[in-house]
């Protein structure tokens, strides 16, 4: 008989996969024995839950055939590697001749993805990068600008040593004509970027990028995405009125005790863009459809597929009904603290009623907040959705009930700020059991964590193609590299 392999424990620590969110919602009793280190990280920033982390954490083992870890390289190298970046960097700064202006557009999130891109193609040509022009969002009508949102001056200084930050274009520059491009293929390369836009960009001085969703390859050299992370993570603080505010709102909901975050996408639009259907009548039914009608360019999922398939095929968001028998199974407390973040149901308060009457310790930032707090934001839905992000991200666990932009960001902020419970709906294997009316509830529960025994914010190695500021492993929280971009 073949001896067994040693097994070797994973440099990774995790969160518990089958831990019941009961033991996830209750306050904890201190205990006297350390958390565990989390060793892939340089050094991770404590986690802002109460919980303890040896209840949150185990070792897991990595399928070495589909998960390998990148050796750690020598000091040496590394030091070289970095010579290399900060030599790279002080010719940019001294540059005074290229600048690269951006007008990003879309909600708050999509903004941030495509600011993130913005800095790392600003890297690429060695450009300056003008402050992102923030198109006006067409549903929201969001007039809002780049310091409204975020804090400028943190921005700036945080990518001091990455990209030259610039609020306006030098008298020098303003009358030049910009090279401009509306139409950026779907996943350059910084190779593709630097033939297609350096040799014009030398010899006009300013470059001008609209439609920067996607536009830049998911896969690079590891100096740009560890760069990534930094402006994903670190640099796009929010602006103080909203940062504050957000913590006010988060201390509110920890003041209890632990609490749950869930982002809900109910809102009229997500019915019409996904092609699916809210769940609640006939009536809202064919209201969805009749919008989608007048307006069929809203739709964005696969035209060819009905409602039914797409719903089987985990494409449609999670109604009210959903989200309660998926957090029931997986044993969230009745009095649970929820905070949701998210538009204003179709339906209004009723679409959400399966929720408040299984969940009645439920709040959204209106209940929160003391009369006269959100004056300031009123119709900045950009602001708005930044406070849902802040209470979001510093919740104890969290879910969304659909994918998008937030869902990713978040999902990706927890990695990085120590792997905080994050919750990845299994919808495309469960929803056949939510359908199955036959199946007892004992059943039911039992199948449905079984389902989320992977989903549940364990460290996912990035695989290719998958942006890394939703999987910063390895890249982003190792100090080992392989690789740095050429200048």
């Amino acid at each position: 008989m073949a001896k067994s392999k040693p097994k070797h424990l994973s440099y990774i620590s995790v969160p518990s996969p089958i831990i019941p969110l009961h033991n996830l919602l209750i306050s904890p009793k201190k205990s006297s024995r350390p958390s565990p280190p989390l060793p892939i990280t340089e050094a991770l920033p404590p986690s802002s839950s109460s919980l303890p982390l040896r209840l949150l954490i185990i070792e897991l083992k990595l399928d070495p055939v589909r998960f390998s870890p990148i050796p750690a390289q020598n000091p040496k190298f590394r030091r070289r590697l970095r010579a290399v970046y900060r030599q790279a960097s002080k010719g940019m700064m001294g540059d005074r001749r290229k600048y690269l202006m951006v007008v990003v557009s879309g909600g708050m999130n999509q903004q941030r993805n495509q600011i993130v891109d913005a800095v790392v193609i600003a890297r690429i040509l060695g450009a300056a990068l003008v402050v992102p022009i923030l198109q006006v969002n067409v549903i929201w009508g969001d007039e809002s600008e780049f310091s409204d949102i975020f804090d400028l001056e943190h921005f700036k200084r945080v990518l001091a040593d990455d990209v030259r930050v610039v609020s306006s274009l030098p008298s020098t520059h303003l009358m030049s004509r910009p090279v401009e491009e509306k139409r950026t293929p779907l996943h350059v390369s910084p190779r593709w970027i630097r033939s297609k836009y350096l040799k014009r960009l030398n010899k006009e001085g300013v470059l001008l990028l609209r439609g920067l969703d996607s536009r830049l390859s998911k896969d690079l050299p590891l100096d740009l995405q560890k760069l990534r992370c930094k402006v994903a993570f670190q640099a796009l603080k929010f602006a103080a009125p909203i940062q504050e505010l957000g913590e006010k709102f988060a201390m509110r909901m920890r003041s209890k005790g632990p609490y749950l975050a869930l982002h809900l996408r109910m809102e009229k639009d997500v019915w019409v863009r996904t092609g699916c259907l809210p769940g609640l009548s006939h009536e809202y039914d064919v209201i969805i459809h009749e919008e989608r009608k007048l307006k069929p360019e809203l739709l964005t999922a696969r035209s060819n597929m009905t409602y039914h398939e797409r719903k089987l095929a985990g494409l449609c968001p999670l109604n009210a009904v959903e989200v309660t028998r998926l957090l029931k199974a997986l044993e969230a407390p009745k009095d649970a603290r929820i905070y949701w973040a998210g538009g204003e149901p179709f339906g209004g308060p009723a679409a959400l009623q399966p929720l408040t009457m299984e969940f009645p310790n439920f709040y959204n930032k209106e209940n929160l907040s003391l009369p006269g707090e959100l004056e300031p934001f009123a119709k900045k839905a950009s602001s708005l959705a930044a406070i849902d992000y802040i209470v979001c991200e510093k919740s104890n666990v969290f879910m969304p009930s659909h994918g998008g932009n937030m869902g990713h960001m978040i999902q990706g902020h927890r990695a990085f700020g120590g792997h905080k419970k994050f919750i990845t709906p299994n919808k495309r294997q469960m929803l056949p059991y939510f359908l199955d009316d036959s199946l007892p509830e004992s059943e039911f529960n039992r199948i449905v964590k079984e389902l989320h025994q992977g989903s549940l914010g364990q460290p996912e190695i990035r695989k290719v193609g998958r942006d890394v500021t939703a999987y910063p492993v390895p890249e982003c929280m190792c100090n080992s590299t392989d690789t740095i971009s050429a200048v």
